[in-house]
């Protein structure tokens, strides 16, 4: 059932209220812990998107706030799978963990299992949770996870299934906790959902229309992170070129970005993503001037085919999205280009790929995340009757991401040899004596290094390409 949105309360006091069911959630697991003898351990699983990860680590806040401790496996106490439902593999992948945590459930009988994220928005899939997978504790979507310590202290309460699943909201509430992954960067939400819908996503569905946090809110968020050692900000947004589009005080996102720029020890600016249907100039020149922003653009494509697009519903076509580049290398020169294409779409002919192709080839991207198309029931080219065989489709797939990897290859040896700025994240996973960074362009680059190096930028030379990562050596600490 649907608790029903307390509309009249402001964010403050929404928040002040969360707040209070933390206190009380305190008290519960503390009293759990002294029943068993030992901490309380959670698993925070997460499928999908920057979104999604971004979601989980305000989960991951609360629990450790409440009392509870984080461990890596499933083998805890309290499991939350965070969901995707971009592609049907996706679903049943958590069907999958779901059959597989049932027997251990069976043998641990005090574990809690909860499900949220966009999976849970479909209506199916909750029946499907409701009849088959009767032991879930907890299933809520994305609309209402700023009230999680609320459905969490419900959850321990109670001994029956909570299944709170909101059709939309309008509401943003702020300042909840948040536990980062990483100390040196952070994802930073500037808005929700989408009005796009384009005929192959269900996006729109799951997230709901669009609405902006406050310029001041995130500013103020980004000027808290940087006081705790935050050096890059990921600006998030299903498409980040509406932001501000629905305030009572509209501000474009080039503003913003011009704002953020101006944050005294903020080092980079990321972003994504960039729908190209409202790609502007104002933006494109507030790239080129703000030097905290990273010159990479990812700016999905999907087809290279008009008339493909077209039915796509994504309100641009070929020569629109060719233009773009154009300007965008004009202002740029060395800006980095990414991309989404999706092969297959229902009724692309031989012809409508090689559009995609000429595209790929004349745009000459730094890399592509190829896409094999995914009916997802629910939206519109779901029904479409002309669905392309999948042996084409499969041949497609495999020429254009030769085609991919062979013109990334050249970007990226065209660096060989050059000394660029690189962020150091993490010891290297498979040599101990390196450290893994990445570019302003988000390429990849190992080198000699320790752990102190994690969170600063240095001066490396990349000595060599080893295609999709470099090799390189410091040569100066920024």
């Amino acid at each position: 059932m649907r608790d029903l949105e307390n509309t009249t309360l402001t964010s403050k006091e929404e928040a002040a209220r969360q707040y209070d069911f933390i206190e009380k959630c305190k008290a519960l697991v503390l009293k759990k812990e002294e029943e068993l003898g030992r901490k309380l351990t959670f698993c925070v699983q997460t499928f999908g998107c920057q979104m999604n990860a971004r979601d989980s680590e305000k989960l991951v806040g609360i629990l450790e706030q409440v009392g509870y401790e984080e461990i890596e496996d499933e083998h805890a106490d309290f499991v939350i799978y965070n969901t995707c439902t971009v592609r049907e593999n996706a679903n049943n992948k958590v069907y999958g963990r779901l059959g597989y945590l049932s027997n251990y459930k069976k043998k641990n009988p005090h574990m809690m299992i909860a499900l949220c994220g966009c999976m849970m928005q479909e209506p199916t899939v909750v029946e499907t949770i409701r009849k088959k997978y009767k032991f879930v504790n907890l299933v809520f979507g994305t609309h209402n996870i700023y009230k999680f310590a609320e459905l969490l202290y419900n959850t321990l309460e109670s001994d029956s299934q909570i299944i709170d699943i909101w059709e939309d909201t309008d509401k943003i509430v702020e300042d909840l906790p948040i536990k980062r992954k990483f100390a040196f960067k952070s994802g930073v939400n500037i808005m929700f959902g989408c009005n796009n819908f384009c005929s192959y996503c269900i996006v729109p569905y799951v997230r709901g229309r669009e609405r902006s946090r406050q310029p001041q809110d995130i500013i103020r968020e980004i000027e808290h992170l940087v006081a705790d050692g935050v050096c890059e900000v990921m600006l998030l947004g299903q498409n980040v070129n509406s932001y501000g589009k629905n305030l009572e005080n509209p501000m474009s996102f080039a503003e913003l970005l011009r704002e953020i720029n101006k944050i005294e020890g903020l080092k980079r600016i990321r972003f994504m993503t960039s729908h190209p249907k409202d790609l502007s100039d104002e933006l494109i020149y507030a790239m080129r001037d703000c030097e905290k922003v990273c010159k990479h653009m990812h700016l999905p494509l999907q087809s290279g085919s008009s008339n493909i697009l077209k039915v796509m519903n994504r309100h641009y076509d070929k020569e629109q999205y060719l233009e773009l580049v154009d300007k965008l290398r004009k202002e740029i020169p060395d800006i980095a280009l990414t991309t989404d294409i999706i092969v297959g779409f229902p009724g692309e002919t031989e012809e409508d790929f090689m559009e995609t192709v000429d595209v790929v080839q004349k745009v000459g991207y730094d890399s592509a995340f190829t896409f094999i198309y995914s009916k997802r029931t629910g939206t519109p080219a779901a029904s479409m009757e002309n669905q392309v065989p999948e042996v084409e489709v499969k041949c497609h797939f495999d020429r254009l991401l030769r085609e991919v990897q062979d013109i990334s290859t050249k970007k990226a040896m065209a660096l060989e040899g050059k000394v660029m700025p690189v962020l150091v994240e993490e010891m290297n996973e498979h040599d101990a004596s390196l450290v893994t960074g990445r570019l302003d362009n988000n390429s990849v680059v190992h080198f000699p290094g320790t752990k102190d190096m994690i969170g600063n930028i240095y001066q490396v030379k990349l000595k060599e390409c080893k295609g999709f990562y470099y090799i390189g050596k410091v040569v100066e600490h920024e």
